[in-house]
């Protein structure tokens, strides 16, 4: 006879017979809320509350934390704000070329011109003092050796400018020879150059340069010309090797600003490097002035420009 062990029929599933049921839906609908809020716990910490559900985020930790990343941006925000190039206004400064072997008297700032003549002698020209100046239509150059020694109408030689010059003997302010001789030069005059002057320039004023006047071929600032101004002047770019060695300075330009109120020739006086003096030029060439004025009329000029280069 075998023995069997007694069947609990409570365990026991009858064929047929369906799954039983929870009791109490609510229970667990409460059972799976609580599973997900424990769930979210972990995730996301809470700033004043329990976080990761074995410790509490302490606030101060937080606001140091804010604290921290917001200086480092600012640094981060200052340094480059530091490695941005910058340039402060253009200074115009005023050419003024030193005239005084052709100016005996001081007569302050002189404009732009020049002259120069000659009657092809094999001597350079004697040395002697220029003629009067006069502003008005030149009728007879002057001369050392005069050639027609009468005239039809006397008229005294004359040089055109504007300023008063004491006359004396006649002759080229920068020259050493005593004898009398009118120059090397060409179409009347005294000297070396051209066209009824005297000076090595071309025209019938006096000095290297050209047209009338005293000096070079275009004016400079003063004796009657008002300077030009910039209306429209756009900053210079620093150059790559410049910014990264950090270099600064300032670069001068001598620019010849036309009557039309444009840049016409831009030469560098001083010089900075690092590739800054073909930038100031490059830049320089494109500002636009109202032009300088003579008389209320536009007149080309002679002015220094100071390109400065700096760091902030």
């Amino acid at each position: 006879m075998s023995l069997q062990e007694p069947k609990d029929e409570r365990n026991q599933k009858q064929p047929g017979e369906a799954a039983p049921q929870p009791q109490d839906q609510t229970e667990v609908i409460k059972f799976a809320k609580q599973s997900q809020s424990t769930a979210n716990s972990a995730i996301i910490p809470s700033l004043f509350g329990p976080g990761y559900g074995t410790y509490e985020v302490r606030p101060e930790n937080f606001l140091l934390s804010v604290l921290t990343h917001t200086l480092a941006i600012g640094a981060l925000l200052w340094a480059f704000h530091l490695a941005v190039p910058s340039k402060p206004p253009d200074r115009i400064a005023f050419n003024s070329t030193p005239l005084e072997p052709y100016i005996p008297m001081h007569v302050g700032r002189a404009a732009g011109g020049g002259g120069g003549g000659g009657d092809a002698s094999k001597l350079q020209a004697s040395a002697g003092t220029p003629p009067k100046a006069t502003m008005k239509q030149q009728f007879t150059p002057p001369t050392v050796i005069i050639r027609n020694e009468q005239p039809k109408i006397a008229i005294p030689p004359t040089i055109v400018a504007d300023l008063k010059i004491p006359v004396s003997q006649i002759g080229d302010p920068l020259s050493k020879l005593v004898a009398p001789s009118n120059g090397t030069g060409v179409r009347g005059g005294v000297g070396s150059g051209s066209g009824g002057g005297v000076g090595s320039g071309d025209g019938r004023g006096l000095g290297p340069g050209s047209g009338a006047n005293f000096g070079g071929g275009v004016f400079r600032v003063g004796n009657g010309v008002s300077p030009p101004r910039a209306i429209f002047s756009p900053d210079p770019d620093y150059s790559d090797e410049a910014r990264k060695a950090k270099y600064q300075g300032v670069v001068v330009l001598n620019v010849i600003v036309g009557a039309d109120g444009r840049v016409h020739d831009a030469a560098v006086a001083r010089s900075l490097g690092m590739g800054l003096d073909e930038k100031a030029r490059e830049k320089v060439m494109t500002w636009r002035f109202d032009p300088a004025t003579r008389e209320g009329k536009p007149v080309p000029v002679l002015v220094s420009i100071e390109v400065s280069f700096n760091l902030y």
